[in-house]
């Protein structure tokens, strides 16, 4: 099913939700803020939204450093 994460064109698995796409991608749900179709995701519903053909998603994720 394709989506856009990033502006780049992401497929994944038909009824597969932002957990499995964070997941996927390697990236720990509480280091990642997750922009849903122009709207800022709750980490609380990351398990709860199931992505659909043609979202985009924006995903911002923090590096620890010094």
């Amino acid at each position: 099913m394709p989506l856009v994460v990033n502006g780049k064109d992401h497929r994944i698995t038909r009824g597969a939700t932002v957990r499995g796409l964070l997941d996927e991608l390697d990236l720990v749900p509480g280091m990642v803020v997750v922009e849903y179709n122009r709207e800022i995701l709750p980490r609380k519903e990351y398990d709860q939204v199931e992505l659909q053909p043609g979202d985009r998603l924006e995903l911002v994720h923090f590096v620890g450093g010094g």
